[in-house]
């Protein structure tokens, strides 16, 4: 899974203030009038971090009201997590956790195939635990640490990334933005060969699921993650000519299938 922190570099400094409001809050009672007052604070304070993020996906389809109420429920929840002793800014905590809680809201609205509830559950599971582990690793979470994290095994993790590629579909009719009345049949045109490779992947999703589990988890790190070959290899304990065979191999496989 790959999370934008386009947002966290721009806003850094523009929340230098949020670590001692984050202080004066630990050194309060929780049960306290100074705690309520002082959390509500911050979150008030991160507000346009959260409109802001809500505004990027303002574009697909779903009404903008809805997606700050959804961005702004992530921050509360970033606020609540949040541990100031860990050494990571609260945007690159709360960045990833309210993009997590804006895309469950597509996900939950808008799965255009049928993908199983198990598939949706995993997903679910692992977009709740990535901005958790990024805090407390300091980077993305491998497959199978996100595996050990949850007390699943790799396949349901591996399962509930490729939920996530499912996408929202469109009506044809629907404008494509609150100030347009062009809709997607406007912009229909003559045969598209990149329409082909949509095709292609559709083909090819249920003979990935019948690899074994390594294959699987090489194909994913090599062109989900855009990891190299050699980083393949030193996640997996291979050498980088092995995975470089396993891969020649996969892939040859499942073109003899596909064609």
């Amino acid at each position: 899974m790959i999370v934008d922190m386009t947002v966290t570099y721009e806003t850094d400094d523009e929340y230098a203030d949020v670590p001692d409001m984050f202080r004066s809050l630990r050194a309060a009672a929780e049960d306290s009038s100074g705690f309520t007052a002082q959390h509500e604070q911050i979150v008030t304070r991160c507000l346009p971090l959260a409109d802001n993020i809500a505004h990027r996906y303002s574009n697909r389809g779903q009404d903008l009201d809805d997606l700050i109420q959804v961005a702004r429920l992530g921050l509360l929840q970033a606020v609540n997590r949040f541990d100031p002793q860990s050494g990571s800014s609260f945007t690159a905590y709360a960045v990833p956790t309210i993009i997590g809680e804006v895309r469950r809201y597509f996900r939950d609205r808008t799965w255009p195939m049928s993908v199983p509830r198990r598939m949706k559950d995993h997903h679910t599971e692992i977009a709740k635990a990535i901005p958790e582990m990024m805090q407390h690793l300091g980077r993305a979470p491998s497959v199978t640490e996100l595996a050990g994290f949850l007390g699943v095994d790799r396949d349901a993790v591996i399962e509930g990334i490729i939920a996530s590629d499912a996408r929202s579909l469109r009506s044809l009719d629907q404008p494509l933005g609150h100030d347009t009345t062009t809709t997607a049949a406007d912009t229909v045109g003559c045969e598209d060969e990149r329409l082909q490779a949509v095709t292609d992947r559709e083909s090819v999703r249920p003979l990935v699921a019948g690899l074994p589990e390594r294959e699987r988890a090489i194909l994913l790190m090599r062109f989900f993650e855009g990891q190299t070959q050699s980083q393949i290899a030193q996640r997996l304990g291979l050498s980088q000519m092995h995975v470089s065979r396993l891969l020649t191999k996969t892939l040859g496989k499942l073109r003899s299938q596909l064609f």
